[in-house]
């Protein structure tokens, strides 16, 4: 327990400010500094954790972290004790810290009738001063077991699970197709939210731990699913979901209209150093985003840094309310409108937007579309409302509509293995698949999620494979395979 009276002390919620908008738009770097903001003021911050009697922001965390504990100790200035609380839950809290829209908050008690606790940033202010002290060093496993695991995908589900065993003395090998480790943390998520700097050095202490990484491989091309089942003891599929979904309207083959993912890989992979053919270029153009999500936001960031025209974010849906609605009681996470820090930079967000067809012009290169206000039907669905179309110009669309599940053509074609009806590789409660040896975690048997649901659910699995190697686990186990919503 934090201050007992430290809610009533101090009621103001208060987060690091953001360096300048016209100062981050010209680099990709984070837009705000977490540790030029001292020590001090996030102990004070963490100090407004009250004595709730039972800590709801536990039931609105998937991986179960400890939060009254570690804010209790960044309150008593005992910051090694933080992380080591912080560390027995998550295994990457500097990700988490920074990408996750921290359901925990939305549960904290204080949330009732106060701002809540800042959280995600205390979390974050935990690792980032740990690793400035030198608190963060690998975990080498004591003895190894002779058992061999391939984790395929380097997202967080697969890292998490790949440490794990690690741990536990299991040599293990993580495949990624992409040319450099991270999954979406490498090329999904834009610098200026995720410095990759970030990923090198918790990747560098893997590495020192036994973890071997085995980037520009793609299992089913390079080496067949049945070949690495033979090669492993196990197997953990940890491909994400990655499919984009596509919006079936006249246009889409236009020159100009484009996958958000592709894009902000594209960009990610530029930033990094490397370079790109062809590349897809918002700069000084008219961009509109289809999708008000993360990835959407994101795609606005990336836009405006490269100096686009403007920047229009789509929405079919209405805007969302300021307050917590009443059909979304607490402690759930609700749907509320939020400003990012991409929101912030600049464009403008138009709700209730339909579009109904990309145009084109004679050269095959879109030029505008049509958008429509969206009418709601009495059974639910959403419509274009006849007589409402109106004309905006687009010179770049960038569709960010989500992820419809995991690509599963060459685990399918060649293992036989079931398909649920979403897509998804069927599994067990356990994260066992049908595949004698193959287990799932993550987006690929959940579908589209958060990133804290993909590392409980890589800790999760990894419990399992230790106990299908080994006859027992002492490894945490945090959650059971659901594909249930998060949201009510």
């Amino acid at each position: 327990m934090a201050d007992p009276r430290g809610f009533l002390k101090v009621r103001e919620r208060e987060l690091p400010a953001y360096r300048p908008v016209p100062v981050r738009l010209m680099d990709w770097r984070e837009v705000h500094e977490h540790r030029a903001q001292d020590s001090a003021f996030v102990q004070v911050q963490a100090g407004r954790c009250m004595d709730c009697g039972i800590p709801f922001c536990h039931q609105g965390c998937p991986l179960g972290n400890l939060i009254p504990d570690w804010n209790d100790l960044v309150r008593r200035d005992q910051w090694e004790a933080a992380i080591e609380r912080l560390h027995a839950t998550n295994n990457f809290p500097e990700f988490t810290g920074r990408v996750c829209p921290a359901p925990c908050e939305s549960s904290c008690v204080l949330g009732i009738n106060q701002p809540p606790v800042t959280i995600k940033n205390v979390e974050v202010s935990i690792i980032d001063e740990a690793f400035a002290r030198g608190y963060v060093t690998p975990q080498v496993p004591q003895r190894l077991t002779g058992k061999t695991v391939a984790v395929v995908g380097s997202g967080p589900a697969g890292l998490a699970a790949a440490q794990q065993l690690t741990r536990a003395g299991h040599t293990v090998a993580v495949y990624e197709r992409d040319d450099a480790i991270g999954g979406l943390l490498r090329y999904g998520i834009p610098d200026f939210k995720l410095e990759k700097l970030h990923v090198e050095r918790r990747l560098a202490q893997m590495v020192a731990e036994g973890t071997r990484f085995r980037a520009g491989m793609e299992i089913g091309v390079d080496i067949t699913w049945d070949e690495l089942r033979a090669r492993f003891d196990a197997v953990v599929v940890a491909t994400g979901a990655t499919i984009p979904r596509s919006l079936p309207i006249p246009g889409t083959d236009l020159a100009g209209v484009h996958f958000a993912m592709d894009f902000l890989h594209q960009a990610n992979a530029v930033v990094a150093g490397k370079e790109v053919e062809n590349q897809i270029l918002a700069t000084g153009k008219h961009v509109i985003v289809i999708g008000g999500g993360d990835t959407g936001s994101d795609c606005i960031g990336t836009s405006l840094r490269q100096q686009a025209a403007s920047v229009t974010t789509l929405a079919i849906g209405k805007k969302p309310p300021l307050e917590r609605p009443a059909g979304q009681p607490w402690p759930t996470d609700p749907l509320l409108f939020e400003v990012s820090s991409s929101h912030a930079e600049g464009g403008e967000r138009d709700y209730l937007a339909s579009t109904v067809e990309f145009l084109g012009d004679e050269h095959g290169n879109v030029r505008s579309l049509t958008v429509a206000t969206t009418e709601y039907l009495p059974d639910g669905r959403r419509v274009p409302q006849a007589g409402s179309e109106r004309v905006i110009p687009a010179d770049l669309v960038l569709v960010a509509m989500g992820f419809t599940g995991p690509e599963t053509t060459s685990i399918v074609d060649q293992t036989g293995v079931t398909l649920t009806e979403r897509g998804l590789i069927a599994r067990e409660d356990d994260f066992s698949s049908e595949l004698p040896g193959v287990f799932v975690a993550g987006d690929a048997g959940r579908g589209q999620s958060l990133i804290v649901w993909a590392i409980a659910e890589g800790r999760a699995t990894a419990a399992t494979v230790d106990a299908y190697l080994q006859g027992g686990t002492e490894l945490p186990a945090p959650v059971r395979a659901t594909t249930a919503a998060l949201r009510p």
